[in-house]
């Protein structure tokens, strides 16, 4: 069950068409809703194009009722694109996170009081053999920087969400993101507590301020 502490969370994940957005956003919100028992509700929009255009997946977990479902001021921000980057990085709360596919996003040099975690999720979904998986991975290292989801829980999730056949890769590109972020960044979970307003140093991170 997701701590009541790190509630309400909000959550924008965004990139292309094609890139599994929506499906990774799916996955999520199946785990909080039926297997951490929280409230969840998911939007979703698209581009124009089925591939290749901008889009996003909207998240919002809390124990109680979620009156409005769509996403002001998130707490993550999971980046797979720079047009995704640049359209969602400055609605970030003050010590928000931000996790990017690092081979498809430039950050900025300075950024002023973002957490910033990077994961080479493309590279590694080309080493599997399937850049589709990428999402996957992605979700895996959300996962574990974060730590607001048991990893049985979207382990689970993922299974029931992913098409047929591809479980197994699928499985295995999240194992790769978690213990990607386990390696890099340790166990400390970037949800310890509520965001209050003001940027939190998390120990192994980059924490970016202005010069």
């Amino acid at each position: 069950m997701i701590p009541p502490h790190t509630l309400p969370a909000r959550i924008i994940i965004s990139g292309l068409g094609g890139q599994g957005v929506i499906l990774a956003g799916c996955i999520l919100g199946r785990a909080a809703a039926l297997y951490e028992r929280t409230a969840a509700t998911l939007t979703r929009s698209f581009g124009p194009a089925a591939r290749g255009s901008a889009c996003s997946a909207q998240l919002i977990l809390d124990d109680t009722l979620v009156h409005y479902p769509y996403v002001d001021k998130p707490q993550v921000l999971l980046a797979l694109s720079q047009q995704a980057f640049e359209q969602y990085a400055p609605l970030l709360v003050p010590g928000g996170v931000l996790i990017i596919d690092e081979h498809l996003v430039k950050p900025p040099a300075a950024l002023s009081g973002i957490s910033l975690y990077a994961v080479p999720a493309t590279r590694y979904a080309e080493v599997l053999g399937n850049r589709q998986v990428a999402n996957s991975i992605v979700v895996g290292f959300f996962v574990a920087v974060t730590g607001l989801f048991a990893r049985a829980s979207v382990e689970r999730a993922l299974r029931e969400s992913v098409p047929p056949g591809t479980m197994g890769l699928n499985l295995k590109a999240f194992s790769c993101g978690y213990s990607h972020a386990i390696k890099m960044y340790g166990e400390h979970h970037t949800f310890s507590g509520r965001f209050e307003g003001k940027a939190r140093a998390v120990q192994g991170n980059k924490q970016f301020k202005n010069a």
